[in-house]
């Protein structure tokens, strides 16, 4: 059996555009238009950056891959296919919200989660690689 890791992000991606959809908010992605691949209308290009409007009523045979995003969509009125790698994503928002989620730039780990709050007074004993009991009497 290989240890291949599959990414997080196509799965996420995926989760939030449900989560938007079915609360009757517009999908959005910011995607990075000059990675690999990405075949995106360059009139609408800034700062290297292109947001996309990937609702059901906004795009034609939508496609969220694990490997690629791909739909048609009209630009100034003109039908366009749209093709970029899901690695290019760099967040995913709701328009009317902003609630969303931002990835790490592909390859980098996200910053590691806080450590859990504690209640005054209470000690944690530090997390080893080892599983500890403890009697209670």
């Amino acid at each position: 059996m290989t240890s291949t890791v599959i990414p997080r992000r196509p799965y996420l991606l995926r989760a939030m555009h449900q989560w938007m959809t079915d609360n009757g908010l517009t999908p959005q992605v910011m995607v990075d238009a000059s990675a690999t691949g990405a075949d995106v209308p360059k009139a609408h290009v800034r700062d290297g950056r292109i947001v996309l409007n990937v609702s059901y009523s906004a795009t034609r045979h939508l496609d969220l891959g694990n490997d690629w995003v791909s739909f048609e969509a009209r630009f100034g009125g003109v039908a366009r296919m749209v093709r970029f790698p899901t690695s290019a994503v760099q967040s995913v928002y709701a328009r009317e919200t902003g609630e969303g989620l931002v990835f790490p730039p592909e390859g980098e780990a996200p910053p590691p989660a806080p450590p859990p709050s504690s209640t005054e007074g209470e000690t944690r004993p530090p997390v080893s690689g080892r599983p500890q009991l403890k009697v209670v009497k």
